[in-house]
């Protein structure tokens, strides 16, 4: 009998602590360059996602997962929101619709220091979603408590859950963000094992070290025209890696810019972009880079197959 009352009680026990766990997946949405991948970086305590000062630096749905004793949080970067004049942009925009099927709850990030039309068109849009909704108010360690105060209340009457001020960069904020995502997950399973923090394969990720490295040595006019096709990854060493891409731009005077004088560029990019790989792979790594001309590859659907964009 006492054996049967110990079973029993161990089993209210497990029940209670799996009914305690919470875990839910997060779509994290705005306009392009207010901090969504950087706020998703924070959290997760680990750079899953490119970060720069280029507008529309995201171009796919990246998952990052953060697991903590009592909960998972399954969040989805995604491209900042624009009307795409492109078909990559158009990609772009099905990536965004993608993240929120099946979602649990809203994340909107909007940056303090610029808040537009547009961001008021997407929140009202998120009003319409049958989930939690939070807001983020992202980079006010560059403004004054007041100016604070003055964005929160723009959005004070869009039917967010909570409007929580935040700094990617500081973290200020940040762990309020956390605290309040979890109260507004549902009790949940494990969805991932506790120590995959996202869903993306290597080659992806190096594609994108190598982009955000372009992006943040180049002029305003090339970024968006630059695409980074992984050519080759091969283990020739246990301690050597060796790792060959080609950037593709879409005219002959882009690729004298990135290629710079003397091959100066390339040089920087490659240099910065094999430092941040080497890390990531942990082992050295001898990384080749090329630059070929591919006019117009982001209104092509197999060229965006080709770089890495399952476009439809």
């Amino acid at each position: 009998m006492k054996q049967e009352k110990e079973t029993l009680q161990g089993k209210k026990e497990s029940a209670a602590r799996e009914q305690a766990f919470r875990s839910g997946f997060i779509p994290i949405l705005g306009r392009p360059n207010v901090g969504k991948s950087s706020i998703m970086n924070a959290l997760i305590g680990e750079k899953i996602a490119i970060v720069s000062n280029r507008p529309q630096t995201t171009r796919n749905r990246i998952m990052g997962v953060v697991t903590t004793g009592d909960s998972q949080f399954v969040f989805l970067d995604t491209p900042g929101i624009h009307d795409p004049r492109t078909k990559l942009g158009e990609y772009m925009m099905h990536a965004v619709r993608d993240a929120m099927e099946g979602m649990d709850c809203l994340l909107m990030v909007v940056d303090v220091t610029s808040v537009r039309e547009k961001d008021l068109e997407i929140a009202r849009d998120a009003a319409e979603k049958k989930v939690p909704r939070l807001l983020a108010i992202n980079k006010i360690d560059l403004v004054k408590p007041e100016e604070i105060l003055q964005v929160t209340a723009r959005f004070a009457d869009m039917g967010f859950d909570e409007i929580i001020p935040v700094s990617a960069v500081t973290g200020d904020g940040l762990e309020q963000l956390s605290a309040c995502l979890r109260a507004k997950l549902p009790a949940g399973p494990k969805y991932f094992p506790e120590d995959m923090v996202t869903d993306q394969p290597e080659r992806l990720l190096c594609a994108e070290i190598i982009r955000e490295k372009a992006l943040r040595h180049l002029r305003d006019e090339i970024p968006h025209g630059i695409g980074v096709e992984m050519m080759g990854m091969e283990k020739v060493s246990e301690e050597m890696m060796e790792i060959n891409a080609t950037l593709y731009c879409e005219r002959d005077s882009h690729k004298r810019i990135i290629i710079g004088k003397q091959g100066s560029m390339l040089k920087v990019i490659g240099s910065e972009a094999r430092a941040d790989i080497e890390k990531l792979l942990g082992t050295h790594v001898n990384l080749k880079l090329w630059v070929k001309i591919r006019p117009d590859w982001r209104d092509s659907l197999s060229d965006l197959r080709t770089l890495g964009y399952d476009a439809k």
